[in-house]
């Protein structure tokens, strides 16, 4: 049997990662529901049956309704105290969101800033840490269909930033609104995500496919 690398692999973000975990300290018993419903949930079944030798540990802490502002907030505990091998962030579609809803929403500068103060500070304290920034996305369904140019027009920075910020830190980047704008075409915006925002069981399959095939260098 190959040695045991016993990585963990921390996923980080929004609702979208969140997936309706369990986070109550009295419901920590039940296994089946620590990783959410969503792709974070599919990536650890995925990668735990392929590499059964080599002790994986995924860990979910994204939470509902989090924008980069409020994971930074979390940075000590939900990040530098688990000591992850790997971080993956999903973060953006909230700071959108609260900018269309009522103007107050994370502005590009401060967006970027607070990312790289948060990937800053990752450094300085897990410097053998892996970095994987997944892309912000919308699809035109819903609301966001009804003022889609407003969501592009607030998205589209955020997501230049997040591309760049994987850059400027050596992360991998999973460029997500190209890969789903791709997928529209061979089916309905609403059979990908349900609400614009949030994905569909096939939505998250496929983040879940595309996180596997652009982290498979960590794992080899």
């Amino acid at each position: 049997m190959k040695r045991k690398l016993g990585k963990i692999i921390l996923f980080q973000g929004d609702s979208i990662t969140d997936g309706n975990r369990y986070k109550k300290k009295e419901e920590l018993w039940d296994l089946n529901h620590h990783m959410g419903h969503g792709y974070a949930y599919m990536v650890n079944g995925k990668l735990g049956t392929i590499y059964t030798d080599k002790d994986l540990t995924f860990v979910n802490r994204g939470i509902s309704g989090n924008r980069i502002v409020d994971v930074f907030a979390r940075l000590e505990e939900d990040i530098i105290n688990i000591k992850p091998d790997i971080i993956s962030f999903l973060v953006g579609v909230n700071d959108v969101y609260a900018e269309i809803d009522s103007q107050s929403g994370t502005k590009p500068k401060m967006f970027e800033a607070v990312y790289c103060l948060m990937l800053d500070a990752i450094k300085e304290r897990l410097p053998q840490s892996e970095l994987v920034i997944c892309e912000p996305f919308i699809l035109p369904v819903g609301n966001v269909e009804k003022e889609r140019e407003a969501w592009e027009a607030v998205m589209s920075p955020l997501q230049a930033i997040a591309k760049r910020v994987a850059e400027d830190y050596n992360a991998i980047f999973i460029p997500l609104q190209g890969i789903f704008n791709d997928l529209c075409k061979l089916r309905e915006p609403s059979y990908w995500s349900w609400d614009g925002v949030h994905p569909t069981v096939c939505g998250h399959q496929i983040i879940a496919d595309e996180w596997i095939k652009a982290t498979k260098r960590l794992f080899e």
